[in-house]
């Protein structure tokens, strides 16, 4: 409950970040998320440095060819403004009979699951999304498959500013639930 009530989308993203080997050891725990059949019909691309800045400068050009600073997505140096982002691919499989948006639901689940962890080791993460993520350009840059999909990145790293230690208020949500009765 505290790691849900206190995580905080950081923009302000310093280094270090995870590195590759704790990133997977924490995806394996993101990974336990619901997935109906076991498919993982997701892959996460890293990208850190000299590849970071080589896929940014390529993402801020292609953002800005679709006119899209006004839809979140990286442009420039904000592309590469952590010093790790997790590109996820959504990879449906369809030969399972797992319907799509269940396949869907479990990529976003291990996403969300994920950007938890990430907070509850002091790293800060924060979902980005855009344009770029449905261009042509983009996709093969990132080497995306026809049947796969790009649904953003999480920008992470160490929180470059004290963030706010306050736990979110909770909702009263009881209109939001209906109990059938017989």
């Amino acid at each position: 409950m505290t790691a849900i009530l206190t995580r905080r989308s950081i923009h302000e993203l310093a280094g270090p970040a995870p590195s590759d080997q704790e990133f997977a050891y924490l995806l394996k725990g993101a990974a336990a998320a619901p997935d109906h059949g076991g498919l993982r019909p997701w892959r996460w691309i890293l990208l850190r440095d000299a590849e970071l800045a080589a896929v940014g400068d390529r993402l801020g050009a292609d953002a800005e060819d679709c006119g899209d600073s006004a839809e979140g997505a990286p442009a420039g140096e904000e592309s590469v403004r952590a010093p790790l982002k997790a590109v996820l691919v959504f990879s449906p499989i369809a030969e399972r009979g797992v319907p799509e948006w269940e396949q869907l639901a479990a990529a976003s689940n291990v996403a969300y699951g994920l950007m938890l962890l990430l907070h509850a080791r002091g790293f800060g993460s924060v979902w980005r999304k855009g344009r770029w993520c449905r261009s042509e350009r983009s996709r093969e840059l990132l080497g995306i498959g026809p049947d796969e999909q790009l649904l953003g990145s999480l920008d992470i790293g160490t929180p470059g500013v004290r963030v706010r230690p306050d736990r979110r208020r909770v909702e009263d949500v009881t209109d939001r639930v209906c109990v059938l009765r017989t």
